[in-house]
């Protein structure tokens, strides 16, 4: 039996940036046009760039409008090192991550399986692969390696957020960029309502296709769009997340759309890629209709060994959650709690991980309006809080934000957020983005005597972050599954470690590890309470 949540001490958080030393402000540069990039930045990743075991912190950042240029510093990208105090170093300027042009998104990956962790950094007019040199410093090797984000006959897109994986499990990270919107400031669309300038809607420009670069494992990437059939679907990405939802041993793809069918492209296993998502129930909501799709996950939230698809929307759509029942998802927005909780909220950022460390997974979404005058020409507020859904079992969920700590009672254009335990305690933190003001730190406070694990995978044979690895755990209270990736939400990217929260299992019993190679690992009677690295195994003589 799967193990259920009783009730504990409430999950926790406390918003320390304060005292962290981070003074990085999101800077869109809102103009009276009110362009739509304005409202759409703030990806945010969690990895640890040095290797010292410490979570750092990345920020993307804006750019002066119409230039799309940072112009000065307080436009640059930053880079914040982990001190391991609670306290964090601003490294930007020596790191050579400050950026060009107007950043949005950001994946973290180890391209080239050097042991350091590299960042590409998608954008409105430049796009950004900047290789981690492993002695504290990045180099810019766009060009190099041919990733620049441009498309034959339509140029360089808007491109809001990518993110890592192995499309054909050879061992190679290959590279995703979403793309949005067909939209150029000098002559893009202007809206209003009533008298008042807003953002426009999406349904005012036309979409674009996004971009599947394969990883050649010598520096460089060949756009591999058309071939692998990822081209062909054109629609309004925004929040992109992996998982293998069938089971097949193949990575596949699930793009949220906004207001445009979403994507669940099936990885066919020869390089190819088709859309499923009609068929399998998660283009449309349970009415059939379209949500202004934000950010993805698809992790297994009821312990079934599939993995369920839940996304961000706005105000009115409700945030859909897809529970995958085998043969297609089923939409269980309504009965799951969510409906009641998302309908009056626009949120963008998410998240789904075990905050209690009970063996369940909650759901975390980072609140904020669409329109920063949202007051003024729709009556509801732009300003919004996080919130907090408690998994309490069987796919219901609770909603806890009154509870979880003051932050969660602070309504900002809350954008981004990404998550990892910065302080290796086993709880998991998290960092949000705020338009024109300074991020949150989120520290997970929660006091309760649960037990947890965190997996840090090094791949041999495999890619060196382990992406794309499938963990499941057993333990005296059930077992559980997870899966290394990085793609987390909306334009960010997360800790590449593996967690797993255990209840009051002080030992798990087995941790059996699929690499997507199709190596087969297994560790026995393993104490809680530790970051344990696990190096993939090589495959005896006997059975190669």
């Amino acid at each position: 039996m799967p193990p259920v949540a009783t009730p504990e001490s409430r999950i926790s958080f406390v918003d320390l940036i304060e005292h962290s030393g981070i003074r990085f402000r999101l800077k869109n540069s809102v103009s009276p046009q009110r362009y739509s990039i304005e409202t759409m930045l703030g990806g945010v990743a969690v990895f640890d760039y040095n290797n010292d075991g410490l979570l750092d912190i990345f920020f993307t950042n804006g750019a002066a409008i119409p230039s799309l240029e940072k112009t000065d510093p307080s436009y640059w990208n930053r880079l914040y090192r982990n001190n391991g105090d609670g306290t964090f170093t601003d490294v930007s300027e020596q790191a050579g991550v400050t950026g060009v042009g107007y950043s949005m998104g950001v994946a973290a990956g180890d391209y080239d399986n050097d042991g350091f962790v590299d960042l590409y950094i998608a954008g409105v007019n430049r796009n950004q692969l900047l290789h981690n040199n492993g002695d504290g410093t990045f180099a810019d090797v766009t060009e190099k390696a041919g990733v620049g984000g441009a498309i034959a006959g339509r140029g360089k897109p808007w491109a809001v957020a990518a993110g890592w994986f192995d499309s054909t499990n050879s061992g190679r990270l290959d590279l995703l960029v979403i793309d949005y919107l067909d939209y150029n400031i000098a002559d893009a669309k202007l809206c209003s309502i009533g008298t008042a300038r807003t953002y426009c809607a999406p349904g005012n420009f036309a979409g674009t296709p996004n971009i599947l670069y394969r990883n050649n494992g010598d520096g460089t990437f060949t756009d591999i769009s058309a071939a692998s059939h990822i081209g062909q679907y054109v629609g309004k990405g925004m929040g992109l997340a992996f998982a293998d939802y069938d089971g097949d041993g193949f990575t596949d793809i699930f793009v949220s759309n906004d207001t445009s069918p979403n994507f669940l492209l099936h990885n066919n296993g020869d390089g190819t890629f088709k859309d499923v998502a009609l068929e399998e129930g998660v283009a449309y909501t349970s009415n059939g209709g379209l949500v202004a799709g934000m950010g993805a996950e698809f992790r297994d939230l009821n312990n079934d060994g599939l993995p369920d698809i839940f996304h961000t929307a706005m105000f009115g759509d409700t945030f859909p959650l897809y529970r995958n029942a085998g043969m297609q998802f089923d939409d269980v927005t309504d009965v799951s709690g969510v409906t009641a909780f998302s309908h009056r909220m626009t949120a963008w950022g998410t998240g789904a991980f075990d905050f209690d460390n009970d063996g369940l997974k909650d759901l975390f979404v980072a609140g904020g309006a669409i329109l920063d005058n949202e007051l003024e020409v729709l009556h509801r507020p732009a300003l919004q809080p996080d919130g907090l859904l408690r998994n309490i079992g069987n796919f219901n969920f609770t909603d806890v934000s009154a509870t979880a700590g003051a932050a969660f009672l602070s309504p900002r254009l809350h954008r981004g957020a990404a998550f990892g335990s910065f302080n290796n305690d086993g709880k998991i933190d998290v960092v949000v983005s705020t338009i024109n003001d300074t991020p949150q730190l989120l520290m997970n406070r929660t006091a309760n005597a649960n037990h947890w694990i965190t997996l840090k995978l090094v791949g041999t044979k495999d890619n060196r972050d382990g992406l794309g690895t499938k963990v499941k755990i057993a333990t005296a209270e059930g077992a559980q599954y997870n899966q290394a990736t990085t793609a987390v939400g909306y334009s960010s990217s997360s800790d590449k470690r593996v967690y797993f929260g255990l209840g009051k299992a002080a030992m798990i019993d087995r941790i059996e590890l699929s690499w997507p190679s199709g190596v087969k690992q297994v560790l026995t009677n393993v104490k809680a309470d530790q970051v344990l690295t696990v190096i993939e195994k090589q495959q005896d003589a006997a059975r190669k």
